[in-house]
């Protein structure tokens, strides 16, 4: 008689949004003669990243904010509470996009950006952009970071 043994090894993925984004999580740096601008992301929960940003030229640090990215009834938000704007309130941005590679972001009653959008270059390297009409005009900024850890 012979039996057969047989061995399951299931590895379990989240499945959510959030889990897309996952790539996002680090430290990473865009540098120009403005100053250098940090993004530090790290896993808040099961739903949710939380990060920081913040600009820092000749030793000071001049801009920061606190973003949480949460996933919420089948959505991704993304949270930024900016020091000196918005009444330090936070404003909510939901997503339009999600890959593994490529997140956009949209607030159309947002002063400016109303626009914000990761994209996954390599795995050490992305591209930060935020957009949105002011006047009239539309306007875009794009921030290429590097992940420093």
């Amino acid at each position: 008689m012979r039996y057969l043994i047989f061995t399951c090894l299931c590895l379990v993925l989240p499945s959510g949004k959030l889990s897309k984004v996952a790539w996002l999580t680090g430290t990473w740096k865009h540098s120009s003669t403005d100053g250098a601008i940090y993004e530090s992301w790290k896993k808040e929960s099961e739903n949710s990243l939380v990060g920081m940003s913040y600009t820092v030229k000749e030793g000071d640090t001049i801009v920061f904010e606190t973003i949480h990215l949460t996933e919420q009834n089948d959505s991704l938000l993304y949270i930024p509470k900016v020091k000196y704007q918005n009444d330090e309130q936070p404003v909510i941005f939901t997503a339009t996009i999600i890959t593994n590679e490529k997140m956009v972001f949209h607030n159309d009653q947002h002063d400016v950006p109303q626009i914000i959008s990761y994209t996954k270059i390599t795995t050490d390297s992305m591209v930060a952009e935020i957009s949105g009409r002011a006047e009239g005009i539309l306007k875009s900024k794009a921030y290429p970071m590097v992940r420093i850890e």
